[in-house]
């Protein structure tokens, strides 16, 4: 009997403890504060200029799902993503870096490392954030995970002077570019040993003022302000060295006055040839990068062009332009070489971003404070998302990308 009464008690203290074990689970899944699980593959950053925010959106759905204060002056800010796409890197003019969870749209980290900033970039392997600045002029390096300085390196160039920098980029090997507006060069740094990064420097020409690198990480191209050409530095060489390109292409024609810098960085190659905004001229410029990058080609367009951004398979070349005809938008067929559609989607068009595989472009308009998403096939608009006074747009797949 007593044999019984025991091996009972025994039956039921197991049986309660799957029971137990299941309440303790349920509570704490209750309790939990985690974000919800889901891929970050369709998310993005819409910056809200006026007022320091940025929304994180849902590319498939179209939605807004929520929205992160306390970022500083967006007045001209720029994204980067980490590796798994789950933090979002934001560089404010006001010279903030600030690292956001995407899935609990909170701030992990934040500092304000310079006076005068104009973007950033994330190494190879995502363990480095590189910002440039302006004011004081040079590159600093950051932890990812904790945005720990880890170098700062003065943008001093040849002359002696401090300058800004721009047209900072990744590249494949742990190494980063940059150009420097006043002293005329193109810095490489090799950022494997990121407390000790070891700096080359090229003579680039007159004012670089914006760079990109080619898809392959092969070559970094600046735009020059002071002088019509490029500087292209092919990375591949050893050692590199710059090379002019395009020089001269508007030789005899008087330049009009610049109204916007035009941006290079952006999806501006495309079937092998360079598609680059012309300063100072209502052009867009043709290049073949397998000959030399020789100019062969030139689209007139109708105005001053800023972005001059591919469609991700090539095909389309959207165009957004400076005042006065920011009210515009055009596309290029890059086959035939011309316009095939003007588009005029609101006041104040900023910039544009592209979903990864290119079937819509969302266009921000800043004067008319919403987002519109068009279809690139029909070219007809499919959604408008509210936004305060927005600018960039930017999503995350650019984390696979070199130069973005």
């Amino acid at each position: 009997m007593a044999d019984r009464t025991i091996a009972a008690r025994r039956s039921s203290r197991r049986a309660l403890i799957p029971a137990l074990a299941l309440a303790c689970l349920s509570a704490l899944a209750g309790c939990s504060t985690a974000p919800a699980a889901r891929g970050t593959g369709d998310l993005g950053l819409i910056i809200e200029r006026a007022t320091g925010r940025a929304q994180i959106v849902d590319t498939t759905q179209h939605q807004r799902l929520a929205t992160v204060s306390g970022l500083g002056d967006l007045s001209h800010a720029s994204v980067v993503f980490s590796r798994d796409t789950r933090y979002a890197y934001v560089f404010g003019r006001d010279g903030g870096l600030t690292r956001i969870d995407l899935l609990s749209a909170r701030i992990t980290h934040r500092v304000v490392q310079a006076g005068n900033s104009i973007g950033g970039a994330i190494s190879q392997d995502g363990r480095i954030v590189a910002a440039q600045n302006y004011e004081p002029g040079g590159i600093r390096l950051f932890d990812a995970a904790t945005l720990k300085p880890l170098a700062d390196i003065p943008a001093i160039g040849a002359d002696g002077r401090r300058s800004k920098v721009v047209g900072l980029v990744d590249l494949p090997g742990q190494r980063f570019a940059a150009s420097l507006f006043e002293s005329g060069e193109i810095w490489l740094i090799d950022a494997s040993d990121p407390a000790h990064p070891k700096v080359d420097k090229l003579a680039a020409g007159k004012q670089p003022y914006d760079a990109l690198v080619t898809p392959d990480g092969r070559h970094y191209l600046a735009g020059l302000y002071g002088e019509d050409g490029l500087a292209r530095v092919d990375l591949w060489q050893d050692p590199p060295a710059v090379h002019k390109v395009m020089s001269g292409y508007g030789r005899g024609e008087t330049p009009l006055p610049v109204y916007k810098m035009p941006h290079l960085r952006g999806w501006a190659i495309a079937q092998g040839e360079a598609w680059l905004p012309a300063i100072g001229r209502h052009e867009v410029l043709v290049a073949d990068t397998r000959d030399g990058w020789k100019e062969n080609a030139r689209v007139a367009v109708a105005g001053q062009p800023v972005f001059v951004m591919a469609r991700p398979d090539g095909r389309q070349v959207w165009v957004n332009f400076a005042f006065p005809d920011n009210d515009t938008l055009q596309v290029i067929d890059t086959r035939s070489r011309r316009v095939v559609r003007t588009l005029k989607p609101c006041r104040g068009v900023l910039h544009m971003e592209f979903t990864p595989k290119g079937e819509e472009i969302w266009v921000s308009c800043r004067d008319d404070n919403r987002v519109e998403v068009y279809r690139t096939d029909t070219l007809t608009p499919v959604a408008s998302l509210p936004a305060d006074n927005p600018s960039g747009v930017f999503f995350t797949p650019r984390a696979y990308r070199f130069g973005m």
